[in-house]
């Protein structure tokens, strides 16, 4: 084993292989070219089996398991295929639980591989032991445990599947150590997984044609996961021909160009009051990919339930989810792909005449973009924010949680797809991550990661897998001393009683620095732009600190309180 070429089977000529080299050989043959993980003892194997296969396939290594998990899911999100990520038994696992909630809420595909304990010593509570069809059974798509290498073939071709059609999702699959060195007779390598073609039939397409057109206030609403930009492109053009306003699910910006004329906004969370007025008037909503959750539908208010006032047509790829939460007029199972491909080849029988609404919708959306210019902050994020525009359209902009990530969602125009990465499970600690594996999936983009002080400390040690891994990521970093989003919350419902929400934070600048980053503060609105670019030109990681007063955001977010 480590030289690649097996060992012959005496007198047959046959090739052996190990456990963990049929293993990577089944990540290369599904087209894995990077995998993101913590080492461990507990697959070794596997390890030593992705040496030989260096060259083809990346390992990112990082600091942390919640930390490479959440870049395997950000990865997924931006290449449309699984993430692929290694951690160890036990500890490993379970601090790689959170991107499989993302994960599952995101409709993202991810295979957790977790090294396990030897056969011999399952249920006995052996070292780090853990019954992963138990622990992680109800939060994820599929658990399943490899015993005898002869199924591993089998069982990693059902992963990919299972990964990615219907919902999407996360697998787990556990490989006991003695497993991986189990040597058996090389089998036949697996097809490359496909996705499941689920198009929309002939009579859906009519009857949603027909409900379109005779529709005086539709809205298209586009979320969930399933999507590239071959179907953003084709939905485009579906709702410039039938004259559709769209809106989007949270997080799910990049899925229509936000400068365009059809484009109304996010529905969800720092939603436009305007704009569930105007939803709520609509007399058709078309629903593609979205589960319309309570973050899409603000508490579930914004439709009646669970019969909607206005007629819905529900279209997802999992049959679970139609008529889950709200009756509909009609629901069709599909992907986005193939429904996206469908609606664009539909023809209108006569020109729709929805300018005035369309132009209603566009502009509550812009009048709901445009910064006030009024703050009493040295650095007025929404300003900033909202100049970005200024970067080729390429660029993309991850974050995680908290009060910051509302003037992300708020102010910057996302203009292409694949350009948005941010956990609609509302995950603290997932923008540094995803920065990172959005730079190793499209390394010729400008990456620019939006941190809150609380939520940069929750995956700083992966700051180091940037200068490891060569990965020149720009975080942002909005230190407002606070967990400011929960301090709003206190605020608001509590006031005058803040408790456990203050921080006391490092010197980010020297921690950055130390690290050998680009680093340096933005005192000023006016300084933003010259610094970002400074940040970009020095082909290093970067941070830019911008300092906030959390008592300022209270005053201009709930109104002084004495």
């Amino acid at each position: 084993m480590g030289d690649g070429s097996g060992v012959a089977a005496s007198g047959q000529g046959a090739t052996m292989r190990t456990g963990g080299q049929i293993l990577a050989d089944c990540l290369v043959a599904h087209g894995v070219d990077a995998v993101f993980s913590v080492p461990g003892e507990s697959f070794l194997s596997v390890l030593d089996a992705l040496y030989d296969l260096r060259d083809t396939v990346r390992m990112v290594v990082g600091r942390h398991e919640a930390g490479v998990a959440n870049m395997a899911e950000a990865h997924a999100k931006l290449t449309g295929r699984p993430g692929i990520c290694f951690v160890t038994r036990g500890p490993g696992a379970t601090q790689a639980a959170v991107a499989l909630h993302t994960a599952w809420q995101d409709s993202t595909p991810l295979i957790l591989f977790v090294g396990q304990v030897e056969r011999g010593q399952r249920g006995r509570e052996a070292f780090q032991e853990v019954d992963y069809r138990d622990f992680f059974g109800r939060t994820v798509k599929w658990v399943a445990e490899v015993s005898d290498p002869a199924r591993l073939v089998e069982t990693i071709n059902r992963a990919f599947h299972v990964a990615v059609n219907g919902r999407p999702g996360p697998v787990v699959i556990s490989i006991p150590e003695d497993m991986q060195t189990d040597l058996i007779e090389q089998p036949m390598a697996p097809a490359p997984f496909r996705a499941a073609v689920a198009a929309p039939s002939p009579a859906a397409l009519s009857r949603l044609q027909a409900m379109v057109e005779a529709a005086e206030r539709p809205v298209l609403v586009l979320g969930g996961g399933g999507w590239d930009a071959g179907a953003t492109a084709a939905i485009q053009c579906f709702a410039e021909r039938f004259a559709l306003p769209v809106a989007v699910g949270p997080r799910r910006q990049d899925l229509f160009d936000n400068s365009h004329p059809h484009y109304v906004g996010t529905s969800g969370v720092g939603r436009n009051p305007a704009l569930k007025a105007y939803m709520q008037e609509a007399d058709l909503l078309v629903v593609l990919g979205d589960r319309l959750g309570d973050t899409t539908t603000s508490g579930y208010t914004l439709l009646a339930m669970p019969r909607p006032l206005q007629q819905l047509i529900h279209i997802h790829p999992g049959p679970e989810e139609l008529g889950a939460l709200y009756e509909t007029d009609l629901a069709i199972c599909a992907t986005m792909r193939d429904s996206a491909a469908a609606l664009a080849g539909l023809v209108p029988q006569k020109a729709p005449r929805r300018a005035e609404w369309i132009a209603r919708g566009n502009g509550i959306q812009c009048a709901f973009r445009t910064p006030s210019g009024q703050t009493a902050q040295a650095v007025d994020l929404p300003a900033l924010i909202s100049g970005l525009t200024r970067l080729p359209p390429d660029t993309i902009i991850t974050n995680g949680a908290g009060n910051y990530t509302g003037n992300i969602h708020r102010y910057h125009q996302f203009r292409q797809y694949g350009t948005q990465v941010a956990p609609t499970s509302g995950a603290m600690g997932y923008g540094l991550p995803a920065a990172l594996a959005a730079k190793v999936a499209r390394p010729d983009s400008t990456v620019i990661c939006f941190a809150g002080d609380g939520c940069f400390l929750m995956a700083s040690p992966e700051f180091a897998t940037a200068f490891q891994h060569d990965l020149p990521i720009i975080v942002v970093l909005v230190d407002n001393g606070s967990y400011g989003s929960i301090r709003m919350h206190q605020e608001q419902h509590h006031p005058g009683r803040t408790y456990a929400t203050d921080l006391q934070n490092p010197d980010f600048i020297a921690f950055a620095r130390s690290f050998g980053a680009h680093a340096e503060e933005v005192l000023r609105t006016g300084d933003f732009d010259a610094a970002l670019d400074r940040a970009i030109s020095s082909g290093r990681p970067a941070l830019l600190l911008i300092r906030q007063d959390m008592q300022a955001t209270v005053d201009a977010t709930l109104g002084s309180r004495a």
